[in-house]
């Protein structure tokens, strides 16, 4: 048997370190850690794990995917959302969804129920609805300016995290990686980041390593962040060590700013960033008391 372990974010960017979101985002991703971690320890499966881990971040308002996303340039919320199986490589995914609380496991149903793997825009609301899935208004969607303890709920301007994610080993070995976004504040309609493309915003492969990255998307499509740390892992690095690695390649090569977080085939955890935060939280092994978090 597998020593379990699930590792969550709530996105890479100009975080401002002691305001009231943080504290909430780091609390989330605390709550997200451990219920994921309770599946796990109940002999749950690895994508049962981040899925429910992804719920809680999607919920939680102070991050940018479910509620709390940012509207885009029409003051719309479309949505992203990946979730792929390490043991399979199976995969489901979509984008620009709209009016729903939690867009990865819409996703999960895009892998499950269909024989697709990505579905997007007007197609991908078709499906919530054929599947009666449950839809929401989008004002359930924007956070307004008083939540968080009366500070503003997003700076008014700078990069910031726009993904929240998961990675989880269970029981059996297997990986699962979860990633989940609102997008960018005012993007075009119909922008698409890296979130929900496989590779860039996550990748599962139990031969190497479960991967979800966060920040700039566009940077990180174009180096495909996440297979390369998979790659890196094959090569022989650990998942830190990977991650670390992966950052500087994206730094060189595109000049882009990110976080990672990652579990690789030995149930080592990887957590790194260029940006001024990154909350996270990871659980290795079956005592829920030693969880680490940080920023």
């Amino acid at each position: 048997m597998a020593n379990i372990a699930i590792i969550v974010h709530g996105g890479a960017g100009a975080w401002d370190v002691e305001s009231e979101r943080m504290r909430v985002g780091q609390a989330a991703c605390r709550e997200a850690a451990l219920a994921g971690h309770a599946v796990l320890q109940a002999g749950g499966s690895a994508l049962d794990a981040v899925e429910t881990a992804v719920h809680v971040l999607e919920d939680c308002p102070a991050l940018d995917a479910g509620r709390g996303s940012y509207p885009n340039a029409n003051g719309e919320v479309e949505m992203d959302a990946l979730i792929m199986d390490g043991r399979s490589l199976n995969m489901g995914a979509v984008a620009a969804i709209q009016r729903v609380r939690h867009p990865i496991s819409l996703a999960r149903h895009v892998m499950v129920d269909t024989q697709h793997t990505f579905l997007v825009g007007p197609g991908a609301d078709a499906f919530a609805d054929q599947i009666s899935f449950p839809r929401c208004a989008v004002q359930e969607l924007i956070v307004p300016p008083e939540v968080n303890g009366g500070q503003p709920a997003r700076p008014a301007a700078g990069p910031l995290g726009d993904t929240v994610g998961a990675v989880a080993m269970d029981a059996h070995g297997d990986l699962a990686a979860a990633t989940s976004t609102g997008g960018t504040r005012n993007k075009m309609p119909g922008r698409v980041g890296d979130s929900p493309l496989v590779g860039s915003g996550g990748y599962a492969d139990n031969w190497t390593a479960g991967v979800s990255a966060t920040g700039q998307g566009e940077a990180i499509m174009k180096v495909v962040l996440s297979k390369r740390v998979c790659d890196l892992v094959s090569d022989g690095l650990s998942a830190q060590a990977a991650c670390e690695a992966a950052i500087r390649l994206l730094e060189e090569r595109v000049g882009g700013e990110c976080g990672l977080i990652a579990i690789d085939a030995q149930g080592q955890v990887g957590v790194a960033r260029n940006t001024r935060a990154m909350p996270f939280a990871y659980v290795v092994g079956a005592d829920k008391e030693g969880m680490v978090d940080g920023r």
